[in-house]
C-alpha cells in the first residue's frame, strides 16, 4: 500500500492557495499554479518508484510458545528485503487476547543493509490465547512525499496459562522421593502394581514380600519383586462454570485448578502416565483424550489456555456423563469444582455415580479460608455475630456434602489454594504407591 505522508498533504494545501492567488492576480499565468501541483504529483511517483518495493519486504514475527501470567515477554519483528533497506521503519502489530502493551503496539525498526528487526514488550494479564493477529511495516519514501506499507497476516497465537514454575520444583523433588516405590523387591505386596520376578531375599527387603512356598523349595529365602504399573489414565475434569470463575484468594478458582491440574500432569507424564483434560460448564467446553509423550505437556497447556471463563451454571450430569462415555478404560478422575449451595451439590452427587461404577474418582476443592476467617474472629459488633453465624451455616452444608461424597467411595482433597498443586501431586503419587489407579 503507498499513500501520501503529511509532507505531501502540507504542500499540496500550500501550492492551492498560491494558484488561487496567481489566478486572481495575474490571470494570465493561472496555469502555473496547476503547474505546481502537477510537478508535486509526479515528485510523489517518483519518490513511489525510489527506494524498494513494497512487494520486496518480507514480514515475520517470532513469539514464545506459552508464557505465565504476569509475565512481559519480548514479540521479536524483523523484515527482509530484497534490495537495500530504507534508513528507517515502524513495526506495528495488532493483538487479540488478555494481554497489555506499557510500551504501545509500535516500535522503530532498527535497520542495517538488506534486514531490519524489532522488539516489543508485552504483558501477560490473565490466563487465555492471545493472537498476533496482523503485523505491518512502512517506511518514507527518498523524498519522504509517500508512505510504503506492507502487511501479513500472522494469527500466531501464545498460550497465557498459570505460572507453575515455583512449584514445579517442589514436585519434581516430590516425584522423585517417591520414584523408589516399586522399582525395589521390598514394596510391601498390593501397593505395587505388576508382578515382576522372583529374587533372592536381602537385608532391607520388606519380609511380607517373602514366598514362602518358594522358599521352602529352594532352602532359601525368595522374594517377590514388583515394578509399577505405567502408562495409567489420568483425566483432569475442571468446572468451569460461574462459581468458579468468581475471584477467590486474588484470583479465580478455575485458574488456581488450571494451574493445579498443570503441575500434576508434569509430574504425571515424567512417571510415564499418559494425561488428559476436560472442562465443561452448562456443557463441555474442551476436551483431549489422555495422551503421553515428550511433547504432549505442550498440548495440554495449549488446551488449558483455551479453557476460559463462563457465567454459565454448572450442568455435571451433562459434563460427567460426557466425560463417562469418551472413556474406554479405568481412569484415575480428578475433578476440580465448587458448590455454592446444596441443589448443585445434589445434582453432583447424582451425576458421580455413574463414575464410581468403573473410575477411581478424587474431587479437588479450595478450603474456603475467609469462612473460617469469619467463625474464628472475636465478634466486636451484632453484625459480626450474623456474619459468623452465616459462615458457620455454610461450612456446615459444605462438609455434609463432602462427608456424603466420601460415603459414595469418593476420594475428596481439600487444600489451601497456595497449597493445592504439590497437595494434589502428593495425593496423586500416594495412588501410585497403593496401586490403585
Amino acid at each position: 500500500m503507498i499513500y501520501p505522508t503529511r509532507r505531501f498533504i502540507l504542500a499540496a494545501a500550500a501550492v492551492a492557495p498560491a494558484a488561487l492567488l496567481v489566478g486572481v492576480y495575474a490571470p494570465a499565468w493561472w496555469t502555473a499554479g496547476l503547474g505546481l501541483l502537477v510537478l508535486l504529483f509526479l515528485l510523489a511517483m517518483l519518490d513511489a518508484v525510489l527506494g524498494p518495493a513494497v512487494r520486496q519486504a518480507e514480514l515475520g514475527c517470532g513469539t514464545p510458545y506459552a508464557v505465565s501470567v504476569g509475565e512481559t515477554f519480548p514479540v521479536s519483528l524483523w523484515v527482509r528485503f530484497t534490495r537495500r533497506a530504507p534508513g528507517k521503519a515502524w513495526f506495528a502489530l495488532d493483538m487479540e487476547g488478555s494481554v497489555a502493551a506499557p510500551g504501545g503496539l509500535r516500535v522503530a525498526g532498527q535497520m542495517a543493509r538488506d534486514e531490519g528487526s524489532g522488539i516489543l514488550e508485552l504483558t501477560a494479564e490473565r490466563r487465555g490465547i492471545a493472537t498476533v493477529a496482523m503485523l505491518w511495516l512502512r517506511w518514507r519514501g527518498p523524498l519522504g512525499l509517500v508512505w510504503k506499507q506492507r502487511a501479513r497476516a500472522l494469527d500466531q497465537d501464545v498460550l497465557i496459562v498459570p505460572d507453575i514454575r515455583p512449584v514445579r520444583d517442589k514436585g519434581i523433588q516430590m516425584a522423585n522421593r517417591e520414584a523408589l516405590y516399586g522399582q525395589k523387591a521390598q514394596l510391601q505386596i498390593g501397593e505395587g502394581a505388576e508382578f515382576e520376578a522372583l529374587a533372592a531375599y536381602r537385608q532391607g527387603m520388606d519380609r511380607r514380600a517373602i514366598d514362602w512356598k518358594q522358599s521352602a523349595r529352594h532352602a532359601a529365602l525368595i522374594a517377590k519383586e514388583y515394578r509399577t504399573e505405567r502408562n495409567n489414565n489420568i483425566v483432569m475434569a475442571l468446572d468451569a462454570g460461574r462459581v468458579m470463575s468468581e475471584p477467590f484468594a486474588g484470583q479465580p478458582r478455575i485458574d488456581r485448578a488450571v494451574s493445579a491440574a498443570l503441575l500434576t500432569s508434569y509430574v504425571a507424564l515424567k512417571d510415564g502416565d499418559r494425561v488428559g483434560f476436560f472442562a465443561f460448564d452448562s456443557r463441555p467446553r474442551a476436551s483431549s483424550k489422555p495422551i503421553g509423550g515428550d511433547r504432549a505437556f505442550s498440548t495440554l497447556q495449549r488446551v488449558a489456555a483455551g479453557i476460559d471463563y463462563s457465567t454459565s451454571e454448572t450442568n455435571y450430569t451433562l459434563g460427567i456423563s460426557t466425560l463417562a462415555a469418551g472413556l474406554n478404560r479405568r481412569s484415575l478422575i480428578i475433578i476440580f469444582t465448587e458448590f455454592a449451595d446444596t441443589i448443585s451439590a445434589e445434582l453432583m452427587l447424582g451425576a458421580v455415580g455413574t463414575l464410581l461404577e468403573r473410575h477411581l474418582v478424587l474431587f479437588v476443592v479450595l478450603r474456603d479460608e475467609e469462612l473460617e476467617a469469619f467463625t474464628a474472629a472475636e465478634p466486636a459488633a451484632p453484625a459480626d455475630v450474623s456474619r459468623a453465624v452465616t459462615a458457620a451455616g455454610l461450612l456446615q452444608e459444605r462438609r455434609l456434602v463432602l462427608t456424603r461424597l466420601r460415603h459414595l467411595g469418593v476420594h475428596v482433597l481439600e487444600a489451601n489454594a497456595a497449597e493445592a498443586g504439590p497437595a494434589l501431586v502428593s495425593t496423586y503419587l500416594g495412588f501410585k504407591r497403593r496401586g490403585m489407579l
